[in-house]
């Protein structure tokens, strides 16, 4: 991977999430019969502009990206003509002004529920919650987890792919509570695994939590069978088919899929010769792994996919989808559930339970942006639901300078009956400044110290 293929899905998520944010407030503050005066994707000096509709808004593409504004009409930024006094953003009602303000952040959460319900209602191919016992499998054994269990439940709660057993795991591994695990064994009985997490560290960002339970995917002997093959990746540009068998790379036996990919990772840039089998007839292809750049080390791709394996009649993975009013029901619940669980680790920074160096910045959300575009649309669509959220959590919290701030004022104004003093909100638009600065500073120490220690 080039940089090209960081920066355009970071480019292409950021410049949605900022639309869809700033969306929420020209709308809401248009129906309230505001009059918005510029729409800037972006700040600083405008790169490109137009004025269009009843009130000529100026529809702006700045400089500076990481972000963007709405100016509405107001009377504290400059002069109003008389008969447009009733259009100023300083003289609606508090609950107007609560209902703009609280309009952005609201809209990337909406942006959220709407792409996670499409995605569980067009489904996708996940990975069976079937757990194996990994290296270090002390808490996992303790449960008494056997290889190949496969999760139907924990506690009340369906799980249905691997990626909904993380999910479930890391939600009471915060709350330090034992759980159920419902299994359906290899010999199709219903068992009942008991299993504690309770004092499991969650903030360590060297180590998945499943792994530190000791837990990892169930995998069959997978054989070296192709089975999906990019049109761009090195295997096509060779002549290699799905369905192709590979026997052998420079005359190494190859016996698994596992031995394969061992063989590739290793070879990037290296020209290997593949001995293949298709049908009955016995073959050699020349394939130079691409490289590409993973976690700090150049690795080998020939752009492949495993032949989904079966063992016994056991696939590896399923086909997940929902209904169209249960994939609503579910999207409502994970957007809810994800806001919920980034409240709280924000919390556990605050007292000191969980590390800053989970707080991360553009130069790691670019990071994933290009990964998960390379896994797949589906991937790549998680990826943005996720950052919306965490857009529209963190725009909620209460720190002048953010949404939050100006709603922790009208909430104060609903109270008292009467505005905040100007001046007690100059002084709280510094502190939001300086808050705002020391987490952008943590947000990209720990992206640098990430590039630098791999």
């Amino acid at each position: 991977m080039n940089l090209f293929d960081y920066l355009v899905p970071f480019a292409l998520a950021l410049g949605l999430l900022i639309l869809i944010h700033e969306l929420g407030h020209y709308l809401v503050a248009r129906w309230c019969g505001v009059k918005v005066l510029r729409f800037s994707i972006g700040f600083g000096k405008p790169l490109l502009s137009c004025k269009a509709g009843r009130d000529r808004t100026e529809w702006a593409l700045a400089a500076f990206p990481l972000g963007g504004y709405v100016k509405m009409l107001d009377e504290r930024e400059g002069p109003v003509a008389p008969e447009e006094l009733h259009r100023a953003f300083n003289r609606q009602s508090v609950w107007r002004r609560f209902a703009i303000v609280a309009a952005g952040p609201l809209a990337n959460l909406l942006l959220a529920v709407a792409l996670y319900w499409g995605l569980f209602v067009t489904g996708s191919n996940e990975l069976r919650p079937r757990l194996a016992l990994s290296d270090t499998p002390a808490i996992a054994q303790a449960a008494g987890v056997q290889d190949g269990d496969l999760v139907l439940a924990v506690d009340d709660e369906a799980v249905r792919s691997w990626q909904d057993l993380r999910w479930v795991l890391l939600r009471h591994a915060l709350d330090s509570r034992e759980v159920l695990l419902h299994v359906r064994t290899l010999d199709d009985r219903e068992a009942v695994r008991r299993l504690d997490l309770r004092g499991v560290p969650i903030d360590d960002e060297r180590q998945d939590l499943i792994v530190r339970l000791g837990l990892q995917p169930w995998r069959p002997l997978i054989p070296a069978v192709i089975g999906r093959v990019a049109d761009d990746g090195a295997a096509a540009r060779a002549g290699m088919r799905s369905g192709d068998e590979v026997l052998a790379i420079d005359d190494t036996p190859i016996a698994s899929w596992g031995e394969l990919v061992a063989k590739v990772r290793d070879a990037a840039g290296q020209d290997l010769r593949f001995e293949v089998q298709r049908g009955g007839e016995r073959f050699v292809l020349d394939i130079v792994p691409d490289e590409l750049a993973e976690g700090g080390a150049r690795i080998g791709r020939i752009g492949v996919g495993v032949a989904e394996p079966l063992q016994d009649g056991l696939s590896m993975f399923a086909e997940v989808r929902y209904g169209i009013g249960e994939g609503l029901v579910k999207a409502v619940r994970q957007t809810w559930e994800t806001s919920v669980l980034s409240l709280k680790m924000i919390g556990r920074m605050l007292t000191g339970e969980v590390s800053w160096k989970n707080l991360s910045g553009p130069v790691t959300i670019a990071d994933y942006a290009g990964q998960t575009a390379q896994l797949g649309l589906d991937h790549y669509l998680k990826f943005v639901a996720l950052i919306s959220i965490s857009l529209g959590v963190l725009n909620l919290l209460p720190i002048p300078v953010l949404d939050g701030g100006h709603l922790l004022y009208y909430t104060v104004e609903i109270i008292k009956g009467g505005p905040i003093p100007e001046r007690v909100m100059e002084i709280g638009q510094q502190i939001g400044l300086v808050l705002l600065a020391m987490l952008m500073a943590f947000a990209f120490y720990n992206d640098i110290n990430r590039l630098i220690s791999g």
